[in-house]
């Protein structure tokens, strides 16, 4: 018998005991010094003079307006951020066209550029000093330190996340559904509704629910263009960051836990997703 012969192959999940519980140690090790450990110091910061403390800070006007501004930008940015993805998404896998791979580099520059370049990027675009922005300023409409320009730089990093969920489910769904509807003579729209959207609802979902996370946690381009006014362009993180700086440490906390929670609730409302999703495919495929 030949030495290969001879060759007691492994699987590659075949570990010894000892490797198992390292392996496990280690991630339980860095989940809890990376995630667990700053939660809990922020909900104990919280709370470190009483809940009665941190719910008084909380109803600080400051602490309202940036509740409020925070989800009227979610409101409004994720909605347009969704449609803009699935047009995105539905254009790069229904279409073959020149270009293709680069317009799909350009749905990703988000992820690579600094959220504090793009927010410099909106400045210079929509500023008092530009073209643009000055015409706008003056007849009463401006972008920069004002609403408008805290959801355009909102929109921008959130952009990616849409589509990047749509477009592996789109290539797998491939076109053939669709081009069967349309020679049973439905219309695009009757199309789109009846066939594309229910193959792609979940991927959508997902991908609304991280672009609300993300929308609702920026902080460096919305720094930059909002002006960071106390009450009235201060989103929540820009808020808690001027707490701290205050050394109001209870509001900021505070502040920072409200942010956490709805954090922790998109999380979940994501995970209750998958399991139901995976639910009706083991239903399906049994």
């Amino acid at each position: 018998m030949s030495d290969i012969a001879q060759v007691r192959f492994r699987s590659a999940t075949e570990e010894t005991p000892l490797a198992r519980r390292a392996l496990i140690a280690v991630a339980v090790l860095g989940l809890g010094i990376l995630v667990a450990a700053p939660l809990i110091v922020v909900f104990a910061e919280a709370l470190a003079q009483g809940w009665a403390a941190a719910v008084a800070s909380l109803g600080n006007r400051d602490a309202l307006s940036a509740i409020r501004l925070t989800l009227t930008i979610a409101g409004i940015s994720v909605p347009l951020t969704a449609g803009f993805g699935i047009a995105a998404a539905w254009f790069i896998t229904k279409f073959d066209f020149r270009g293709k791979a680069f317009l799909i580099t350009l749905i990703d520059l988000p992820f690579s550029v600094s959220p504090v370049v793009a927010g410099l990027c909106i400045v210079l675009m929509f500023g008092t000093n530009s073209l643009v922005g000055g015409w706008l300023v003056a007849s009463g409409y401006p972008i920069v330190f004002a609403l408008p320009g805290i959801v355009l730089a909102t929109m921008f990093v959130t952009f990616p996340f849409v589509a990047r969920e749509l477009i592996p489910v789109m290539i797998e769904q491939g076109r053939a559904e669709e081009e069967a509807a349309l020679t049973l003579g439905a219309s695009g729209w009757r199309v789109f509704w009846t066939v594309t959207l229910p193959n792609i609802r979940w991927a959508l979902l997902y991908g609304v629910l991280l672009c609300n996370a993300r929308a609702m946690g920026e902080f460096g381009a919305v720094a930059v263009v909002s002006g960071k006014i106390r009450g009235q362009t201060a989103t929540m993180p820009i808020t808690i960051e001027m707490f701290y700086n205050e050394y109001l440490s209870v509001a900021a906390f505070s502040l920072a836990a409200v942010l956490t929670l709805l954090a922790l609730v998109t999380l979940l409302l994501k995970t209750a997703l998958e399991i139901r999703h995976a639910d009706q495919l083991a239903a399906l495929h049994p």
